[in-house]
């Protein structure tokens, strides 16, 4: 049966993923070019010439080991797009070391030389429209009316400006909106890409997260709003700590007078701002509304409470904000009363299994989880947001795809941590990733902070310690 395919930018995500899980990526990448030279020699003639034309990266890297396989084959010539010492990655380099004797000067390279040609020089890392040189050279592939192989996918696609290959030996699985007219015929191989490294949440997951600027400015890594507290005083200051740890500049807090100087004296880098009464009401609508403004995620519901007023607060808040939202706790019951409020909503619900059926009405069955899997796709689709369905594995879904977090502990049951990981996954998703990405990320750090709390406290943990870990965790994979 033919795999489903895959967006783009999940490629590297398999491959640290694979890593993580065991696998080399010098053995994907061996695997790899292994699997193009085949491809090649399936369609080329004993007697025929082939130009394997690199990049710098890791596409690049794949085509040196698919020249390597080809040279007692057939007359095989490697070009280089961009100068030697520029290739990039540890591996790629030492793929090209093992093929210099066949590295030609790249002013020397005519394609009317050539009955092959292998496009080994963009993956699927482009953002935007290839630069200098490379539309040159998709330029002269494209006018040479040779066989053209792309590796992995069309070196510029999927811009307007890329190579329009014959066939594409694509690895592990189609990439979306790959088709005959763009990609000629599609061969699909497997690489050895262990299947965890696709259905589990792992390190591989960060590279989804935006790099930082240099000449970034406070804030432009993100402001989180969270709302919550009143009965409860803790759970805001968990939720806004944890988002300032996963990397965010800075964090609000809105809170009900009784809960305001306990949320302050828990932490200075908050900013806390009182809302008038001793819960959330109807009268503090338009005050969070307006505190809403200009925050890049608001984390809604931990600490709130379940009275009435507070929930046709919390009702109009969902409804009339704009910005992503993250929504937690007793949030989750108050959208399952009026699920209109979603509409044309971005973020991200986590419930757990029993704020799941008060939000959807529907049963989770713990022992199920194939069911549970296709149970929180059709629910996050029909609400139209990413759902983190907190359980012994967490389901995680925008509707569309699903993937699994398995990296955490059965101490992890102590009051505050679901606090913690609302306020990871807002973190994560003001830093401008979507709210799928920002679900799954926010799932592996909690979570394996958990795992190094545990490694020191036991079944002694508090959520506190989650936080503090969190720091650990993006330091060792982003």
């Amino acid at each position: 049966m033919a795999r489903a395919s895959i967006p783009p930018e999940e490629v590297r995500v398999l491959d640290v993923n694979a890593s993580y899980l065991g696998v080399r990526t010098l053995t994907l990448m061996e695997n790899a070019g292994k699997a193009v030279a085949e491809h090649v020699l399936s369609v080329a003639k004993p007697e025929s010439k082939v130009a394997v034309v690199c990049g710098k990266g890791n596409n690049g890297g794949d085509g040196f080991v698919a020249a390597r396989f080809l040279k007692d084959a057939v007359h095989t010539d490697v070009f280089l797009v961009e100068p030697a010492e520029d290739v990039t990655g540890d591996i790629a380099r030492l793929n090209l070391d093992r093929v210099r004797d066949l590295v030609r000067s790249p002013s020397t390279f005519d394609p009317r030389q050539y009955q092959v040609i292998v496009d080994a020089m963009l993956g699927a890392g482009l953002e935007g429209r290839p630069r200098e040189p490379y539309p040159r050279y998709i330029k002269m592939l494209n006018e040479s009316k040779r066989t053209i192989v792309s590796v992995d996918i069309p070196s510029g696609w999927p811009s307007d400006l890329h190579v329009r290959p014959d066939d594409t030996v694509t690895m592990h699985a189609p990439k979306n909106g790959m088709t005959a007219k763009n990609s000629g015929r599609i061969i699909v191989k497997d690489i050895g890409i262990p299947p965890d490294a696709e259905l589990y949440c792992g390190p591989g997951d960060f590279t989804l997260l935006p790099r930082r600027k240099k000449d970034a400015h406070k804030g432009d890594a993100g402001r989180v709003l969270v709302v919550g507290g009143g009965p409860y005083t803790g759970a805001p200051a968990f939720t806004a700590m944890a988002a300032m740890r996963a990397g965010v500049d800075l964090a609000f807090v809105a809170t009900p007078e009784a809960s305001a100087l306990p949320v302050s004296i828990y932490s200075p880098n908050v900013i806390v701002r009182p809302l008038s009464g001793d819960i959330l009401s109807e009268e503090n609508v338009a005050e969070v509304l307006e505190l809403a403004k200009g925050k890049d995620v608001v984390a809604i519901g931990p600490g709130l409470g379940n009275e009435d007023e507070t929930v046709t607060a919390i009702q109009e808040i969902i409804s009339k904000i704009g910005v992503p939202m993250v929504i937690d706790a007793d949030a989750i019951a108050a959208c399952g009363l009026r699920p209109k409020i979603l509409k044309g909503k971005r973020g991200v619900i986590t419930p757990h299994a029993g704020e799941f059926k008060k939000l959807t009405n529907k049963t989770v069955r713990v022992d199920d989880l194939e069911g549970t899997r296709t149970l929180v796709r059709s629910e996050a689709a029909r609400l139209g947001m990413t759902i983190l369905l907190k359980g012994p594995t967490d389901v995680i879904s925008d509707g569309t795809y699903v993937k699994l977090n398995r990296v955490h502990n059965d101490a992890m049951t102590v009051g505050g941590t679901g606090d913690v990981l609302t306020g990871t996954v807002a973190g994560f998703l003001a830093q401008k990733t979507t709210p799928f990405a920002a679900a799954r990320i926010g799932a592996f750090t909690a979570g394996l902070a958990g795992n190094l709390a545990f490694e020191e406290r036991s079944y002694g943990l508090v959520a506190t310690d989650l936080i503090d870990k969190i720091p650990l965790v993006i330091r060792r994979y982003l």
